[in-house]
C-alpha cells in the first residue's frame, strides 16, 4: 500500500520556483509562503539562490546564501520542516547554541530564528504538521513531542537520514538537468510517497540535541540584550550600559553572542542598524529622504565613517542604494 493510499491526495499541478537574487530582502522575497525575514550579518556582497518544486503535499527546498545572516520568522502556520545542512563555512547557530556538524534541524509548529554561516546550502522538505500526525497515526507511529514548538537541531537513526540526503541530492540534480520529468503525475507521486517514507522512518528516532542549560541561559541574556539595542532609538547604547541592563561583564555578554549569533555584540548592533537605513534607503525613492537624514535617524552621526561601514558591508555606496530606489 502507497502513502497516497492511506491519504487522499490534494488536487494541484507541480510547480517549479527557482529565483536568485543579489539583495538579502529580495531574496526573502522569493521564499515564497515563508513569512522570513533576514538580517545580513557578515560584510561583503550577498548572493542567493532558492529553488523550491512543489508537490500536492510536499514542498522541496534548496536554499545557497553567501553571507552570514540571522534568519527569524515563521515557515508558515502549521508547518513542519525538515532540513539537512549541506556545506558551509563555520557553524549554525540555533536555539542558543553553536552547532558543529549538525545532520538534521527540524522546525515543527515553530519559530525560526537562527544564525547560518558565509557560503550556506540548505536542503528540506517542507510540509503541514496536521499531515505528518495524521499519517503518523494511521500508520501506527509514535511521533517524539521532544521536538515540537520550536527549532531544534535533532539527532536521528543515520540510515534514514542517509536516504533522504541521497533523494535530496537526486531531486536537485533533476532539477539541473531534466526538470519536465516533474510534469508526469506519476513521477511526482513516486517522489512525494518516497519522502514521506523516509520522514516516518526518520521521526521514529528523533531526540533533540541538548545544549544544556547554559545554552538557555545565554540565549535569555542575548534576547534581552538585543531588545535593548533595538528599542534604543537615535541614541546609541554603550556596551557598558548594555551589559549594566542585563547584568553580565563585556566578556560574558561576548561570549553569549559568539554562542548564540556567532559575532560580538557591537558587530552584530552595528550590522542590523545598516541593513535597516538599506531598508529605508530602498523605500525612500519616493520622497525627499538624502542618505543623511536616513542615517541619522539609526544613530549614525559620523557620516564619512557611516559610509565607509556601509560600503564594506553591503558592497556598495548608500548614495547607489538611493539612486537606484530612486531609479525604479
Amino acid at each position: 500500500m502507497t502513502l497516497s493510499e492511506v491519504l487522499p491526495t490534494l488536487d494541484s499541478a507541480h510547480n517549479l520556483l527557482q529565483a536568485t537574487s543579489c539583495d538579502v530582502d529580495e531574496h526573502c522575497a522569493s521564499l515564497g509562503r515563508w513569512r522570513l525575514s533576514y538580517d545580513q550579518i557578515s560584510a561583503g556582497a550577498f548572493s542567493g539562490s532558492f529553488t523550491q518544486l512543489s508537490l500536492p503535499r510536499l514542498e522541496i527546498f534548496r536554499e545557497i546564501t553567501s553571507q552570514q545572516v540571522r534568519q527569524y520568522g515563521q515557515l508558515g502556520a502549521d508547518s513542519f520542516g525538515i532540513a539537512l545542512p549541506w556545506h558551509g563555512e563555520g557553524e549554525i547557530n540555533c536555539n542558543g547554541a553553536s552547532v558543529a556538524g549538525a545532520q538534521v534541524i527540524a522546525c515543527i509548529d515553530a519559530e525560526v530564528d537562527m544564525c547560518t554561516p558565509r557560503s550556506f546550502e540548505l536542503r528540506g522538505v517542507i510540509a503541514s504538521s496536521a499531515l505528518i500526525e495524521e499519517l503518523a497515526a494511521r500508520l501506527d507511529i509514535e511521533l517524539p513531542r521532544a521536538v515540537w514548538h520550536q527549532l531544534r537541531v535533532i539527532e536521528m537513526a543515520q540510515a534514514p537520514v542517509l536516504r533522504l540526503r541521497a533523494h535530496l541530492a537526486a531531486i536537485h540534480e533533476t532539477i539541473a538537468t531534466a526538470p519536465e520529468r516533474f510534469d508526469d503525475p506519476a513521477v511526482r507521486q513516486a517522489l512525494e510517497d518516497a519522502l514521506l517514507v523516509d520522514i516516518m522512518d526518520m521521526l521514529p528516532t528523533a531526540r533533540p540535541s541538548d545544549p544544556g542549560r547554559s545554552a538557555a541561559g545565554r540565549k535569555r541574556t542575548v534576547d534581552r540584550a538585543r531588545e535593548l539595542m533595538h528599542g534604543s532609538g537615535e541614541r546609541m547604547l554603550s556596551l557598558l550600559e548594555v551589559c549594566q541592563a542585563v547584568g553580565a561583564s563585556p566578556r560574558k555578554l561576548g561570549y553569549c553572542f559568539q554562542e548564540v549569533l556567532g559575532t560580538s555584540p557591537m558587530h552584530y548592533w552595528r550590522a542590523m542598524r545598516l541593513n535597516r537605513v538599506r531598508r529605508d534607503l530602498k523605500r525612500a525613492g519616493g520622497t525627499n529622504a538624502s542618505v543623511y537624514d536616513v542615517a541619522v535617524q539609526h544613530g549614525f552621526w559620523h557620516f564619512s565613517q557611516f559610509s565607509f561601514d556601509y560600503k564594506r558591508h553591503f558592497s556598495e555606496l548608500p548614495s547607489q542604494t538611493l539612486r537606484r530606489a530612486r531609479c525604479a
